[in-house]
């Protein structure tokens, strides 16, 4: 059940700004409080023409075949939608052209972080503007020697403070460097506009630990990759943003609703045959091998931006032996 979050003293070095932004935060606590995050996001790819211009027809297209996967959502701007190569304008309206297509009872999940907070802040209310149901905000890490638990708190802060929507928090330390720190997760936790965290790095004890120091608040954490799904699960998690989701959806699903129902053993013989084709579309191969494998599965992914590269010959083979080894071609 989800409980009521109350307000909690934070830091010195946030307190300035939770005053200031006291009466606007309170109108948020409420939308906060109800939304349940549990289940299944696919991070969907951005399809490019061959002039590397977003292709908003391929997209649409895409959207019509997952709506048929009881996603709990979809995750836009994410890391596999390549957002840090779209100009602003092309992240706000690829998150109008999913908004369009979305069915009514599906979360929009818009990534909106920037390298300032000032920026992040103005991205923020576009992305709510545009039809985003939350936002996922990305550790800023262009400076990460500089960025502790005392600017990153900071940052959060500024960021929930004045978004429309409720913030998921976003730690991915394979593309960034950078951790979001445990303390300053427990710490954020308190801010009745942020409601969970999406947690790509992996470590299952961090994870559990997070959920277990989160516990007296209504804070949700996310799985951020498909091959550590059902381990999240078993520590407390509520779901997970999975690339792997792009091209089996169904059977990331269905592996979600064998840990809720309780069903371990049917889950882990599922989930060991995910674990090489996920690794191979995240941090073997990375977003070209799943735009590859999305054609292969019948969704369009097509080339990556500029200056991402194809796959060699060599790496599509493997890419293929992990998903056939595995039954899944």
């Amino acid at each position: 059940m989800l409980r009521v979050r109350a307000w909690r003293s934070l830091s010195p070095v946030c307190r300035g700004v939770h005053l200031s932004a006291w009466k606007r935060t309170q109108s948020h606590t409420a939308a906060a409080a109800r939304l349940d995050l549990g289940g299944i996001y696919p991070p969907i790819a951005t399809p490019f023409t061959a002039k590397e211009d977003v292709d908003y027809q391929k997209l649409e297209g895409n959207l019509q075949k997952y709506a048929k996967i009881p996603f709990k959502g979809l995750v836009v701007q994410g890391s596999n939608g390549e957002y840090p190569y779209l100009t602003e304008e092309e992240r706000v309206e690829v998150v109008k052209t999913v908004r369009r297509s979305l069915p009514t009872d599906k979360l929009l999940m818009a990534g909106s972080g920037c390298e300032s907070t000032r920026a992040t802040v103005q991205l923020t209310e576009k992305m709510a503007a545009a039809g985003a149901d939350v936002v996922l905000v990305v550790t800023p890490c262009f400076y990460k020697g500089k960025m502790d638990g005392r600017a990153l708190i900071q940052h959060f802060t500024k960021v929930a403070d004045s978004s429309p929507v409720p913030v998921v928090l976003y730690s991915v330390p394979a593309n960034t460097g950078l951790e979001l720190p445990l303390d300053a997760v427990v710490q954020l936790s308190q801010h009745p506009n942020i409601l969970g965290l999406k947690d790509s790095g992996g470590d299952i004890s961090r994870i559990g630990l997070i959920v277990h120091k989160t516990k007296t608040q209504d804070f949700q954490v996310l799985a951020g990759s498909a091959g550590f799904l059902m381990a999240a699960y078993c520590v407390g998690a509520v779901g997970g943003v999975c690339a792997l989701a792009n091209v089996l959806g169904q059977e990331l699903c269905e592996l979600e609703r064998l840990c809720v129902s309780g069903r371990w053993d049917e889950a882990r013989v599922l989930q060991q045959r995910l674990i090489e084709p996920n690794a191979a579309v995240t941090r073997k191969l990375g977003v070209p091998a799943l735009k590859q494998a999305m054609e292969w599965f019948g969704f369009h992914g097509g080339a990556c931006r500029s200056p991402l590269q194809p796959l060699t010959e060599a790496e599509a083979q493997q890419l293929r032996r992990d998903f056939s080894s595995n039954g899944w071609l």
